[in-house]
């Protein structure tokens, strides 16, 4: 099967460990794919996508309950959360190697690569939570990631603009935080989900950096300034607002520019 339609049947997948399976395996394939080829899109096909368990239950944002680190129940509802992220980075990866026809063989290599690596982290945090004595679904959970998704279906710049730099890249910025407040908890869960996270960042980096690469790419391809273009993408697609604190130097080594990271301290 062709890698990008092995990533859309990894996407369609319902139960947690066989996407992660798939996706492995819609991984490996494509490091043994010399070309991608020509469209592998067909009317109707992202009729199942994605798919995802009846648990963990979908709620609004709002609604999510605390998680408050200090507690073992809030710490495991944190781990959850980001599991969940994790989850939903999983489809957002393998929907960007499938949904877009066009691009070179390196853009699909690189976001199986980022698909295999959500899949692996997943994995982390699925068995750090059955330590606590959780499993994942046990925590309600929100879709402002797969909204986004759905939001830049019809076009890869959008999509690249506001998913990996910046969704994605948030969580460049929350990670320390996060670890922060885990340390001062100090328990052996604590320290343990600490050093997750420490691999979650390291390889977040690299999958914001392979979003900017895109992007930029996409935006010399069709004759636009990425920053102005951006702010108009942002805007058009009512992406969250960016808030301080940022991780200037997770985000430089992501790949932002100075001008970039300029802009983050303007309204």
């Amino acid at each position: 099967m062709h890698p990008r339609l092995r990533a859309l049947a990894a996407l369609c997948l319902t139960d947690p460990a066989l996407k992660v399976a798939a996706t492995h395996e819609a991984a490996a394939a494509a490091l043994e794919t010399q070309s991608f080829g020509g469209p592998v899109r067909t009317h109707g096909d992202d009729g199942r996508v994605p798919g995802r368990p009846d648990k963990p239950e979908r709620v609004a944002a709002t609604e999510v309950g605390k998680r408050s680190p200090f507690t073992t129940e809030g710490r495991a509802a944190l781990i959850h959360s980001i599991c969940h992220i994790e989850f939903n980075a999983i489809n957002l990866a393998l929907d960007a190697a499938w949904r877009f026809d066009g691009m070179p063989d390196a853009y699909y290599r690189d976001w199986l690569k980022v698909a295999d690596e959500e899949a692996r982290h997943f994995t982390l945090l699925a068995r750090h939570l059955h330590t606590m004595g959780h499993a994942y679904g046990d925590f309600t959970g929100h879709d402002g990631l797969w909204a986004m998704c759905e939001k830049t279906s019809g076009d890869v710049v959008a999509r690249m603009a506001l998913v990996p730099r910046t969704l994605e890249a948030r969580g460049l910025d929350a990670t320390p935080l996060i670890q922060a407040k885990l340390r001062r908890v100090n328990t052996p869960d604590a320290i343990e989900a600490c050093a997750i996270l420490d691999i979650i960042l390291r390889d977040e980096i690299g999958h914001v950096a392979i979003g900017n690469r895109w992007y930029r790419w996409l935006c010399e391809r069709q004759g636009l300034d990425p920053v102005a273009h951006y702010r108009i993408l942002y805007r058009r697609h009512e992406a969250p607002r960016l808030r301080a604190p940022f991780n200037l130097e997770a985000r430089t080594l992501a790949g932002f520019t100075g001008d970039e990271l300029e802009q983050l301290s303007r309204p």
